[in-house]
């Protein structure tokens, strides 16, 4: 059975030492190392390269990673019961810069805190069950733990959940992305103008397979670059000025 967030919440994380690999080095990272003096928001899922852990769970901390930190998060945790070399493959695949991902090998962790759950009749062993929760100086402030039912639920534990659980108030950007190429200068200003603004991007730069054609099939114009702001296109780079109310450049 698993624990209920009442009877998590206020009390310390499990005292455990990970055998981690930060930078292909082996090191022991402990709970105080990872939690004291700092605030921290930890999620925990079944396993690297897993589906909705690799499509949903973990891109969405990392992309709306600094909204956290403007809240008053030092840093983001992904923990999972694999190994450290596992760990590390998925977060470079992922490019998920923004989460420090930590291997509970042994399933330390999440049996101190109640779970680790039987996913043998997938061949998976032991697992950890999908949780949030936010710490603060190793102490549990809040838990959102997913329904104990059939499959693999995700429905509290996501990062949009636990980012109005700490800002009722937070605005959630749009997700922004920039068809570019190299060399222009257009694609450049408009970038410059996106992070004056303070929006992370998703940049994705002309090659073989991402030419004119595949532009204008997608917004409809040939010239570079092509802004699209929460699934709605803004244009080029002048287009993002106006957008932001910003003077047309000379």
């Amino acid at each position: 059975m698993l624990p209920t967030p009442e009877s998590l919440e206020s009390k310390p994380v499990p005292n455990v030492t990970f055998k981690a690999r930060p930078n292909d080095q082996w090191k022991d990272l402990t709970t105080d190392e990872l939690f004291k003096g700092k605030t921290v928001v930890l999620f925990s899922l079944p396993g690297a390269y897993t589906p909705t852990c690799s499509s949903t769970h973990l891109p969405r901390y990392n992309e709306l990673a600094p909204v956290f930190r403007q809240n008053g998060v030092d840093d983001i945790i992904c923990i999972s019961v694999n190994d450290a070399f596992v760990m590390n493959e998925w977060k470079v695949g992922q490019d998920a810069e923004n989460i420090t991902v930590i291997p509970d090998g042994n399933g330390d962790f999440s049996q101190g805190m109640g779970m680790l759950v039987d996913k043998r009749n997938l061949g998976f062993g032991m697992r950890s069950w999908r949780y949030s929760m936010l710490v603060k100086d190793g102490l549990i402030q809040k838990v959102f733990i997913e329904p104990d039912k059939e499959g693999d639920p995700f429905e509290v534990s996501d990062a949009e959940t636990m980012l109005r659980y700490i800002n009722p108030n937070v605005q959630i950007p749009e997700p922004v992305v920039v068809f570019s190429k190299p060399g222009c200068p257009h694609c450049a200003r408009a970038k410059a103008t996106l992070k004056a603004h303070g929006l992370t991007f998703t940049e994705i730069v002309q090659d073989q397979k991402i030419n004119a054609s595949v532009l204008r099939a997608v917004s409809g114009q040939s010239t570079w670059p092509q802004v699209f702001i929460g699934g709605k296109l803004i244009g080029n780079a002048d287009a993002v000025d106006a957008w932001f109310g910003a003077p047309k450049a000379a």
